[in-house]
């Protein structure tokens, strides 16, 4: 079974442009270095929760929208080698202030996939 990546981001709505500039940036680097997949979406029909919700987890502010990503692997070990490389790879450094969103407030993580139907 694959294993997953995931990832769930507040980017400000005017950064769209921006964001989707760099995630295809990103998936090249994510391909070259064992990925099979990589999906952006950007954040329609997200409703505040009354416990808990995507806004919330990311501390979404106003004009703030939800991206939930996802970056599909062969395995586990694949995904476990190309972390270090995809870390040090030249085309993912980002000059200070020049990222679409707070890094701080990404959530992350990686996924045993059990059913893919």
């Amino acid at each position: 079974m694959i294993y997953v990546d995931g990832f769930v981001v507040a980017v400000p709505a005017g950064n769209r442009e921006a964001y989707r500039a760099m995630a295809e940036k990103a998936v090249a680097v994510f391909k070259d270095h064992g990925a099979t997949r990589v999906v952006e979406c950007w954040g329609d029909d997200v409703p505040d929760g009354k416990v808990t919700d995507f806004r919330g987890a990311v501390k979404a502010e106003e004009g703030e929208i939800v991206v939930f990503s996802w970056v599909e692997y062969p395995s586990k070990e694949i995904r476990d080698a190309a972390q270090p490389k995809i870390m040090a790879d030249e085309r993912m450094k980002t000059p200070p202030g020049d990222m679409p969103f707070d890094g701080k407030r990404m959530i992350y993580g990686g996924f045993q996939t059990i059913v893919d139907a």
